[in-house]
């Protein structure tokens, strides 16, 4: 019996991590290089536009959401809302966190993160950031 691939949710964490070639970039090729399988929630596109854009300039911040945009792109509604509701009020993350992880969980897939709000929690590959 062959069975499908896992779907992968990357958070922003990780993607920046990815991005910026950093000593934990490897442990997240293959989840972002694996576009059939990737999942991408729009609240990673925003925050990783932010933040390149910030650290860096707008043309890099377009260039990281073009990549981003070879997943599956999946749009905040009502009903992933509310079970991110749910979720953050049950295991007390933010609100990023907490769509990100409702989207993870919706589609049935790992989460890869350096985030450590997510540690511990079923279906999450969680990486501690490098240390420089």
């Amino acid at each position: 019996m062959v069975t499908a691939p896992r779907l992968n949710v990357v958070d922003s964490s990780a993607w920046l991590a990815y991005l910026a070639d950093d000593a934990t970039a490897p442990q997240f090729a293959e989840a972002i290089e694996d576009t059939a399988n990737l999942v991408v929630p729009t609240i990673c596109i925003l925050e990783v536009f932010k933040v390149v854009a910030r650290q860096r300039d707008e043309v890099d911040a377009t260039q990281a959401a073009t990549v981003m945009l070879q997943g599956t792109v999946v749009d905040l509604d009502a009903t992933l809302a509310l079970a991110a509701a749910r979720i953050g009020l049950a295991r007390k993350l933010p609100l990023a966190d907490s769509v990100v992880y409702a989207t993870a969980q919706q589609a049935g897939a790992i989460l890869w993160t350096q985030d450590a709000d997510f540690m511990g929690l079923p279906d999450v590959r969680y990486v501690p950031r490098s240390a420089g």
